[in-house]
């Protein structure tokens, strides 16, 4: 699993709307890797709702709040209108499946998702921060709020 201190290297993940986020252009902001197993459930659904109710908070932390899934990019526009997510943006780690948790090794194989966690990653890429939480546990927003400086 990855580590504090580990450099996580860049990434490029389509979001709901169906452009490409790429890590290497936010260089100089921390983001918030957010993982979460499924769109379409409750506690994922509260998650993702946190990060949408804190948006401006984590932008007055110069951090990028994303929510990351192996869900497509129409499951997770159809979800982002469903629930209100507007601001956020939804990653789909959908092909290869999993590919990006299986790196960070955040992949449950046997479920066929990502476990439900938080890795936040400072302006030079750098880890600085990872928390597995239990797959029907909505995480703290407030706990990573309160870490980001």
């Amino acid at each position: 699993m990855i580590e504090i201190g580990q450099i996580l290297g860049d990434f490029e993940l389509k979001d709901q709307r169906d452009e490409i986020f790429k890590s290497s252009g936010h260089r100089g902001k921390k983001l918030l890797l957010s993982f979460h197993p499924l769109a379409w459930t409750p506690v994922c659904r509260d998650q993702m709702l946190s990060l949408e109710g804190t948006y401006d908070k984590f932008l007055e932390k110069n951090t990028i709040p994303l929510g990351i899934s192996v869900d497509s990019v129409f499951c997770k526009k159809a979800w982002a209108e469903a629930i209100g997510i507007k601001r956020v943006s939804l990653l789909c780690d959908f092909w290869p499946h999993g590919g990006f948790a299986g790196r960070l090794g955040l992949f449950r194989p046997v479920e066929g998702f990502s476990e439900r966690a938080n890795v936040i990653v400072d302006e030079s890429g750098k880890v600085v921060f990872v928390k597995v939480y239990p797959i029907r546990e909505v995480p703290d927003v407030e706990e990573v709020l309160a870490f980001i400086k």
